[in-house]
C-alpha cells in the first residue's frame, strides 16, 4: 500500500536576525594600550585550522583585529551563559557609536571585571585567554573581507595556532569527548545547551 506523506506547510518570513542555533564564542582582541577587549560573537565556523568569524563593523573588535591581527577564540559552555550576557550590553568603543547608543549599549573597557571571567596568558599571541571557557583557541588573522552587499559586518579569516582544552573534557590525547563537552548555543537570541546524543558520523574516532 502506498504511504501517504503529509507535506508541512510553510510561510515566507522576514526575521530580524538569523541566529538559527550557533555556538557562542568570546573573542579576545588587543586594545591600543595592550589591554584586552572581549566581544561575544554568535557567527563563526571552523574548517581544519581555519576559523571564519562574522564581526560587526563599527565596533572595537574589528578595529582591534585590523590594527593587531591576533586573537583568542574562547568557546563558551552552557554554564557561562550569564557571564556572556553580562557582556552583551557593553562595547569597548569609546565614544559609543550612535547606532549602538540607540540600541542601549554603554562603554566598558574592563570586560573581565564586568563579566566575572578570568584572564590566562596565551602561549603565542598577545591577547589573553578566558580560563573558564573549556576550549580556547589562539589564532592569527589572515584576511578581512568586506562584503559588497552589506555595510554591517566583515568576514574575518583566522588561522589556528594553538588549541587549549580543559582536561576534564578530553577522552584521550588530542580528542575532545563529545559526551563531556557542550557548546553554549545562541538560538534566535536565546541561550541553549545541547540535548542528548543522537548518534555519530562514520568518521568519528571516539
Amino acid at each position: 500500500m502506498e504511504k501517504m506523506t503529509q507535506v508541512p506547510t510553510t510561510e515566507i518570513i522576514k526575521p530580524k536576525i538569523l541566529y538559527y542555533g550557533t555556538p557562542v564564542i568570546l573573542l579576545n582582541s588587543l586594545n591600543e594600550d595592550e589591554t584586552v577587549n572581549i566581544s561575544p560573537l554568535s557567527s563563526s565556523w571552523a574548517l581544519g585550522d581555519c576559523i571564519i568569524l562574522g564581526i560587526g563593523l563599527g565596533g572595537k573588535a574589528i578595529e582591534n583585529l585590523t590594527r593587531h591581527p591576533e586573537c583568542v577564540i574562547n568557546v563558551a559552555c552552557p554554564s557561562l551563559w550569564e557571564n556572556v550576557e553580562k557582556l552583551a550590553p557593553f562595547t569597548g568603543k569609546n565614544p559609543v557609536p550612535q547606532y549602538k547608543k540607540e540600541l542601549g549599549f554603554t562603554f566598558e573597557k574592563e570586560k573581565y571585571d564586568s563579566s566575572g571571567l578570568t584572564a590566562a596568558a596565551s602561549k603565542t599571541v598577545k591577547p589573553t585567554r578566558i580560563i573558564e571557557c573549556p576550549i580556547q583557541i589562539e589564532a592569527r588573522v589572515k584576511h578581512i573581507r568586506m562584503p559588497d552587499y552589506t555595510t554591517d559586518f566583515a568576514i574575518v579569516e583566522t588561522q589556528v595556532i594553538h588549541v587549549h582544552a580543559h582536561k576534564d573534557i578530553l577522552i584521550r590525547e588530542h580528542h575532545i569527548d563529545p559526551n563531556k563537552w557542550s557548546p553554549l548555543i545562541y538560538n534566535f537570541r536565546h541561550y541553549f545547551g545541547l540535548g542528548n546524543q543522537l548518534g555519530k558520523t562514520f568518521r568519528s574516532e571516539t
